[in-house]
């Protein structure tokens, strides 16, 4: 049995964070849906912070593509899930921001899937955020796990790449400059 990198996040480590997160959204969901009345607001903390139970048969918006909606976006969420979990399998062993990005990415995405999967009146929202007539759409905890996720990953990504426009490059061919073998001259005069 092979020992497993200590410092990667293991397969069931990702797993089991995307699982949490799909357990917290559906609980929280659940309770949205047992304890508030659709469209009713309900005042947490005066007007900026409300519980509303809306249905959003599309995503993120009010994106919205008309009877087809919930099976494409049903399956633009599968190829998302797959996408996340192919970026996990090539991460780098040392990159645990972009693994727990993607932890979140993939978490809130089944999250909002399986409201998509049991109704057909589309994902449960109920988080309400803003001062007066200036709102946030309406959200649930998967959204934030995505929204997140994705900052974080848009960010890592840059790094990435910042850090590899900027790196020194090590495809020089040997006895160019800079290079590893040297030329008569650099060693100083020989002998005859």
């Amino acid at each position: 049995m092979g020992r497993s990198d200590p410092g990667r996040v293991a397969p069931a480590g990702f797993l089991g964070t995307a699982a949490a997160i799909v357990l917290a959204d559906q609980a929280t969901k659940s309770l949205a849906v047992e304890r508030l009345v659709p469209y009713h607001l309900n005042p947490v903390f005066g007007e900026w912070f409300r519980l509303t139970l809306l249905y959003n048969p599309g995503a993120a918006f009010g994106l919205h593509f008309g009877p087809w909606s919930r099976w494409i976006f049903m399956a633009l969420t599968v190829v998302a899930v797959v996408t996340m979990w192919r970026f996990y399998r090539e991460s780098a062993t040392d990159a645990r921001v972009r693994v727990w990005a993607l932890c979140l990415v993939t978490g809130g995405a089944l999250g909002n899937l399986f409201d998509r999967i049991q109704s057909e009146r589309g994902v449960v929202d109920f988080l309400d955020v803003g001062v007066g007539a200036w709102r946030w759409p309406t959200f649930n905890i998967a959204d934030i796990a995505v929204s997140t996720g994705a900052i974080l990953l848009a960010i890592v990504l840059w790094r990435e790449e910042e850090e590899e426009r900027i790196a020194p490059t090590t495809d020089a061919p040997i006895g160019a400059s800079g290079g590893a073998a040297s030329s008569a001259s650099d060693v100083g005069p020989t002998r005859a």
